[in-house]
């Protein structure tokens, strides 16, 4: 019977692939004909599930990953002082003393049990879980983060959403073997926030992540306690971490290794456990969404049990925060959406359903844009078991206002200064035509620091959509054309770091690019597709005249060989010796210290600011288009203009100079430390020109 089963489950899978491969996609993340992205249906109906059918839904309870301590919290004394080269003021910092938390996490391997009686799933966790322990650290103190590679495949960690330097960002082939440990520097300093760190490694990220290296990093700033939001980590302030996964016909994890087009799971995991359920009180609770599944997509709703597919079903809640922080004001709505990567935090109301059962649901006809194709329970998420009356009286509220969202403001009017093409050629996921193996020329834009940029995001195919992810920026979303399709409220309220891309579909961000200079990638964070090899690079590039470049000099080349992860012997990580003993972590995160790598950062946005006030104006491009043109020009015929300098009399010699300066400057620092892999080609000179495909440099202040 279990042979039977098996093979009954092998040839559906190979059924289902074929569509796939073919185009055909049964596709829940895209969602219907309504506001949601949208793909191709391959019937009006459900199909069967590939994994064994799961006895235990809404029967285990949800489980809350835990709150990592700092292994160490070291004292510095800092005395910083740096001269403004704008303003020519002296910036001083009274002596003080900085305190930052060390963490260290092993990458290791562990199994868990998904089914009774069969046998467990072979995972890889940071500590050796999945969701890895959550990070919870102030806004405003620095962290040092070893990671410890215990398992059997290369790491390279990125923490999304952070603007951490070039070499601490995660640059997929800056990658940590088995046996390795890196120490990973971060600043802390942005908005209050929930980022996640999780593996970036090149062409096995989706494989390391979907095997669990994934975890949860929240900013807390103490300033945010004032609106008096539900509070209580574990408490009434609820991580909520999704995914979707397969399991073969024996209980173990299905594989992504030789998936080219996506992996939607059949099996819905909320903080890894499969269909968990929650005790609650009648009050209100904060659940901050991260979607970490490999591909899959969600339209969320909240519906009571009772009243399952009734009319007026959906139930109320508000939106307080997305990506990078809290919105300026919350945003009601019936449903969600939140693809791969993107972050929601909600206030649900659950006082109006006291001894009564809710469900957090899924993509059914969510405010007109239903999925009517997927497998049989992936349209249930969890349950909420609400008590008939809570610990204490619920204090909590939800102001109006929340905050005043730091949007990049540009001085003139707003102009489209990049165009980047997502589609699928040759059996490759690419951008503009170039994969991430293309190492000679997957630099894709240099952006001069400091400058507010519009990147035009368009995906021209109808089959397949991609949640867009770029480094190191917060980025508005201001604009989006695809008929009965928007930028929703919550998109448009707050800052994000991942843009959800529909097919056929064509995205405005703003971004300003800052505070740092150096390497950054951006790429879809549907893993299959950023695997294989929907991934780019741009340069923030520095400003000759600028100053405060001393402070940048290690932190350009993301394979700074500085940086980079070292050996290490088993006996020393188990005996706390050699660079596991005290006195050499602290030593190590004094090292980082001294760098001064975040430093003055408010002080250098100011000057980044009157920098680009009084600048003459810059060299322009063809390539430069403005909005009302982008949104009457037709995607098909739409290509890229080459470069071509308009300068006035009054500002020719000065930016000629200064263009050619931060030309040089790039093609001096990105030179030949980023290293080749299996599937990517050395680099031993120099960059090449780039600027058939460049806007540079185009500002927009």
């Amino acid at each position: 019977m279990v042979l039977f089963r098996c093979l009954k489950l092998m040839a559906l899978a190979a059924a289902l692939r074929y569509h796939l491969a073919a185009g055909h996609v049964l596709h829940q993340d895209d969602l219907g004909s309504g506001s949601g992205p949208q793909t191709h249906h391959l019937a009006k109906r459900k199909h069967p599930n590939l994994s064994p059918d799961y006895p235990l839904m809404f029967q285990v309870p949800l489980p809350i990953p835990p709150l990592k301590q700092p292994s160490r919290i070291v004292k510095v004394p800092t005395l910083t002082n740096v001269t403004s080269p704008i303003s020519n003021l002296t910036h001083v910092n009274s002596p003080t003393v900085k305190q930052v938390h060390y963490y260290e996490i092993e990458i290791k391997p562990f199994q868990y049990s998904i089914y009774p009686n069969l046998s467990p799933a072979n995972l890889v966790g940071y500590d050796g879980i999945s969701p890895g322990p959550t990070v919870l650290v102030p806004r405003g103190t620095e962290s040092v983060v070893r990671f410890v590679n215990n398992a059997h495949a290369n790491s390279s960690v990125h923490l999304h959403g952070s603007y951490s330097r070039a070499p601490f960002d995660g640059w997929a082939e800056d990658t940590t073997a088995p046996g390795e440990y890196k120490d990973y520097y971060y600043p802390n300093q942005q908005a209050a926030r929930m980022m996640w760190y999780h593996d970036h490694a090149v062409h096995i990220t989706a494989e390391n992540a979907y095997m669990g290296q994934a975890g949860v990093y929240l900013v807390h700033d103490p300033a945010e306690d004032a609106l008096n939001l539900p509070s209580g980590y574990g408490e009434y302030d609820i991580p909520l971490v999704l995914a979707a996964k397969q399991y073969n016909a024996d209980g173990t994890l299905f594989s992504t290794i030789g998936e080219r087009i996506s992996l939607w799971g059949d099996v819905i995991h909320v903080n890894g456990q499969p269909w968990p359920y929650l005790s609650v009180e009648p009050r209100k609770y904060r659940f901050r969404f991260l979607n970490a599944a490999v591909s899959r997509s969600f339209a969320l709703y909240f519906v009571k049990t009772s009243n399952v597919g009734g009319l007026n079903a959906k139930l109320p809640f508000k939106v307080v925060a997305s990506d990078s922080g809290l919105l300026e004001k919350p945003v009601q709505v019936s449903y969600m959406y939140i693809s791969m990567a993107e972050r929601y935090e909600v206030v649900f109301d659950f006082s109006s359903y006291a001894g009564q059962t809710i469900e957090l649901r899924n993509f059914a006809k969510a405010g007109g844009a239903g999925v009517e194709d997927d497998y049989e329970d992936t349209d249930k998420v969890m349950r909420f078991v609400v008590a008939n009356t809570t610990t204490e009286p619920d204090t909590s509220l939800i102001p109006r206002q929340l905050r005043t969202v730091p949007f990049p403001r540009p001085k003139t009017r707003r102009k489209i200064n990049q165009h980047f093409k997502f589609h699928r050629a040759n059996g490759q996921w690419l951008i503009n035509g170039v994969g991430f193996a293309e190492a000679n020329n997957r630099i894709l834009s240099n952006v001069p620091r400091g400058t507010v940029e519009i990147w035009e995001l368009e995906n021209t195919t109808d089959g397949w959509s991609h949640p867009i992810h770029v480094h190191l920026v917060d980025f508005r979303v201001i604009w989006r054309r695809r008929e009965g399709r928007r930028v929703e409220k919550y998109e448009s309220e707050g800052l994000k770091d991942v843009v959800w891309l529909g097919r056929e579909e064509t995205v405005l961000v703003e971004a300003h690019y800052a505070p740092w200079d150096g390497v950054y990638m951006f790429h879809c964070h549907n893993l299959i597709h950023e695997d294989d090899d929907m991934m780019a690079a741009f340069n923030v590039t520095a400003l000759p005249d600028f100053g405060y470049n001393n402070l940048s000099a290690t932190f350009l080349d993301p394979m700074e060989p500085k940086w980079r992860a070292k050996p290490f012997v088993m006996t020393d990580f188990q005996a706390r010796t050699g660079p596991f003993s005290e006195e050499a972590i602290d030593d190590t995160v004094r090292d980082f210290v001294a760098t001064d790598a975040y430093g003055h950062v408010d002080e250098i946005r100011e000057d980044l600011e009157q920098y680009w006030r009084t600048a003459n104006e810059p060299v322009r491009s063809t390539s430069t288009r403005s909005l009302s043109t982008s949104a009457q020009s037709s995607s098909s015929t739409r290509t890229q203009s080459t470069t071509t300098s308009r300068l006035t009399n009054t500002s020719r010699s000065t930016m000629t100079a200064r263009s050619t300066t931060i030309k040089q400057q790039s093609t001096q620092i990105l030179t030949t430390r980023l290293q080749p892999t299996t599937r990517s080609l050395s680099i031993t000179k120099s960059w090449p020109s780039t600027a058939s495909r460049l806007t540079m440099p185009a500002r927009l202040t």
